[in-house]
């Protein structure tokens, strides 16, 4: 069964970013973003009979979402994968579509992680196996796959670092970034060392932020007042929960993920045109592009060195700055979709990748553990 180009987003945003006003909850955030969406998507809130969310607040996600939004949707999932959760709805959306179950989905999330001072909150129990180590959760993880990684194919500190500078190069493109300040490779290798070998730099941002995608079947989005961006392929693969757990450092289930989604689209990745991947830290980049076949293995750091995925490299790479740059409120994943369907719709600006008719958005969720890809085109691509 495929659902290539059954479904489209026809609508997309985020709600206000950064650090909010005091006061606003997640549901709050999530409220901004839903509105903004179905703006953009020309929908009424009465047309959603599908609600997808995940969140780190609220144990019971979609009951809380539905009640906040004053909505009575007939088919609500709240399946929670960490961040890559909202690449994961996508394609548990585009299925209800094409089964006749709804006709259209919203996908949301908000978090006030800055303004909770920095702290995402989370119901996981720490395990008992790691827990005697004192490990930072999650960066610690993260860095043990980093130096792996770089004792596996000498993969360098510099390199890592050319991720957070191509990050920001993007991200000053991007008026609606929260870091746009000018960064070197200097600056990231001079940072406070956080988890060795990453520094602070090394690592995402601290925001606030919410974001929604609405989602219906593809001839209804030809009705709608914009461009429709359709859903060409999927796929998810969990390869593990805790780090130690974790078959092999250097190798993540986006292998799986990617491959999946890749074959439903009928696509490989040379056709496509901008790539949005979850980079919570510097060394996620590395891995997800080998991972997804953009390199082969051990080559990712040579691949994301001297500005090769910055703006005016040979594959754009987190356009809008990334988790690194643009925001990072607790889980990112539904960011990535957001601006792949930008890109596509020609809407960034000067951040805008000329032509572009293929996207793919990735997400991360926990530590490295969950992979979702999804891939989009526009309607020539179809």
């Amino acid at each position: 069964m495929t659902l290539r180009g059954t479904t489209a987003v026809v609508g997309v945003a985020e709600s206000d970013l950064g650090q909010v006003a005091p006061g606003l909850t997640p549901l709050d955030l999530a409220g901004q973003a839903t509105v903004r969406a179905l703006a953009d998507a020309g929908l009424e809130k009465s047309d959603v009979d599908g609600l997808f969310t995940a969140s780190s607040y609220y144990p019971m996600s979609g009951m809380d979402t539905a009640e906040y939004l004053g909505i009575r949707p007939s088919y609500v999932d709240g399946s929670t994968i960490g961040g890559s959760s909202f690449v994961s709805h996508l394609l548990h959306a585009a299925a209800a579509i094409d089964a006749g179950l709804i006709r259209t989905a919203l996908i949301v999330y908000g978090s006030t992680q800055r303004s909770d001072g920095g702290r995402l909150v989370s119901p996981s129990k720490p395990n008992p196996y790691e827990a005697p180590y004192r490990a930072r959760h999650p960066v610690s993880m993260y860095a043990m796959a980093a130096a792996r990684h770089m004792h596996e194919y000498g993969t360098t500190r510099e390199q890592l670092a050319d991720v957070a500078v191509a990050a920001r190069q993007w991200a000053q493109l991007n008026p609606a970034a929260f870091a746009r300040d000018p960064l070197t490779r200097e600056d990231v290798l001079a940072a406070r060392m956080i988890s060795d070998p990453l520094t602070k730099l090394d690592c995402c941002l601290v925001t606030d932020g919410g974001g929604a995608v609405v989602l219906t079947s593809a001839d209804r989005a030809r009705d709608r007042p914009g461009e429709p961006v359709f859903l060409l392929g999927g796929g998810e693969a969990v390869s593990h929960r805790s780090i130690s757990a974790m078959p092999d450092l250097t190798v993540t289930a986006a292998a799986e993920s990617g491959r999946r989604a890749f074959a439903m689209a009928g696509l490989k990745p040379r056709d496509v045109d901008v790539v949005e991947l979850y980079d919570a830290f510097t060394i996620n980049p590395v891995l997800f592009l080998e991972d997804l076949g953009f390199c082969a293995k051990g080559e990712g750091g040579a691949f994301v060195a001297d500005g090769r995925i910055a703006p005016g490299g040979e594959l754009p790479v987190n356009t809008n700055g990334g988790g690194l740059s643009y925001c990072h409120p607790g889980m990112y994943g539904i960011f990535t979709i957001i601006e792949a369907v930008r890109q596509l719709r020609g809407e960034c600006g000067d951040r805008q990748i000329a032509d572009a008719g293929v996207a793919l958005a990735h997400g991360n969720g926990g530590v490295l553990s969950s992979q979702v890809t999804a891939i989009f085109g526009t309607g020539r691509a179809l």
